[in-house]
């Protein structure tokens, strides 16, 4: 899939879930109730021990048209050509790699990292990143979007960390291009109730495109 139609669905959707998990099989069960709630695009950590078989399994359980399978937690440009060999439709990371970044331009795989200042957002936008995450949201704030937007409104920002069914229409609202969750969203899979985490991946959908709703009456 080229590069901007990877971002496109990312931002279409407006949710990426991430998946951290024990075992390869509570990671493929997660994903897939997330996907059951309506989330088209999965980040799989690379904490999961064998990641890179869970984005190949994944990639094999669930058709290209419903689901975009991304890699996390990726730290080194050998990390990130491990997941895109596996089939890893974009890269995530807590923090910014120039080297991370060289690689995904070569293969024109997305990167988006994690940032904490205006100097890093720009730093990466710099190095090629189309969407850059904001981390760690609990920590900045959903003003912090709407603080960067002034002087840099052209920034795609994705907060994670901290996102919650009760602030992700205001992460949106102040300029979130889209959210990422993980615990609150994957908590309840991970003890075994799979319908009440596609019930929150459904809610978090439907919060994002209300408060875009919303915002385009204004």
């Amino acid at each position: 899939m080229k590069k901007f139609d990877v971002l496109n669905r990312i931002a279409e959707c407006g949710v990426v879930a991430v998946v951290r998990a024990n075992t390869e099989e509570e990671a493929i069960n997660i994903a897939k109730a997330c996907t059951d709630g309506g989330v088209k695009a999965i980040e799989v950590t690379f904490t999961v021990p064998g990641a890179d078989n869970v984005i190949k399994a994944l990639k094999k359980a669930i058709p290209a048209d419903k689901l975009i399978v991304g890699a996390g937690s990726v730290l080194d440009p050998e990390t990130a050509r491990v997941a895109i060999l596996a089939g890893a439709e974009f890269i995530v990371a807590p923090s910014f790699s120039e080297g991370v970044a060289k690689l995904c331009n070569r293969y024109q795989v997305p990167y988006i990292p994690g940032t904490q200042t205006i100097k890093e957002i720009v730093t990466a936008m710099e190095a090629g990143c189309d969407v850059i995450k904001v981390f760690p949201g609990d920590m900045l704030g959903p003003v912090f979007i709407k603080d960067v937007k002034g002087p840099l409104p052209y920034a795609n920002l994705m907060p994670s960390g901290g996102v919650n069914l009760e602030n992700a229409g205001e992460w949106i609202k102040n300029g979130a291009v889209c959210i990422s969750s993980g615990s609150h969203l994957t908590a309840p899979a991970k003890k075994g109730d799979l319908a009440e985490t596609a019930k929150r991946a459904k809610q978090y959908v439907e919060a994002v495109a209300q408060a875009r709703a919303e915002m385009a009456k204004k």
